[in-house]
């Protein structure tokens, strides 16, 4: 069982930065991949980046490849999005998701578990 906790949300004016956290409970998230997603007013969530905890390899929706960098503490139990550069069209909740696949897949349907949100905000 694992237990998600996003965090680091707020509102920012477009070019600024944010930094997600997502803290997890359970001593083997290690053995967990981490995905994030985000879901626009009237949209349906996406996916936006993933790590896998085999070698840490990341991936990354196209919107946010040279933006967005995912990185992950398994000391903490804790994945970062350090997002940079942020546009208008990056508002949204952003989810973090654990799943145990090696590599972590881009359907919100794979993951098993989720954490209950956090609001990132990008103003003009």
């Amino acid at each position: 069982q694992v237990q998600l906790v996003e965090s680091g949300g707020g509102l920012v004016q477009a070019g600024g930065s944010l930094r997600l956290s997502c803290a997890a409970s359970g001593r083997t998230f290690s053995r967990y991949a981490v995905g994030w997603f985000r879901q626009a007013p009237g949209k349906e969530r996406e996916f936006v980046a993933a790590i896998s905890w085999i070698g840490g390899g990341t991936y990354y929706a196209d919107s946010v490849k040279g933006r967005f960098t995912l990185s992950r503490d398994n000391a903490q139990n804790t994945v970062f999005l350090q997002m940079n550069s942020l546009k208008p069209e990056d508002t949204a909740i952003y989810y973090c998701a654990a799943d145990s696949k090696v590599v972590p897949p881009r359907e919100r349907e794979a993951y098993n578990y989720w954490g209950q949100g956090t609001q990132v905000t990008v103003s003009t």
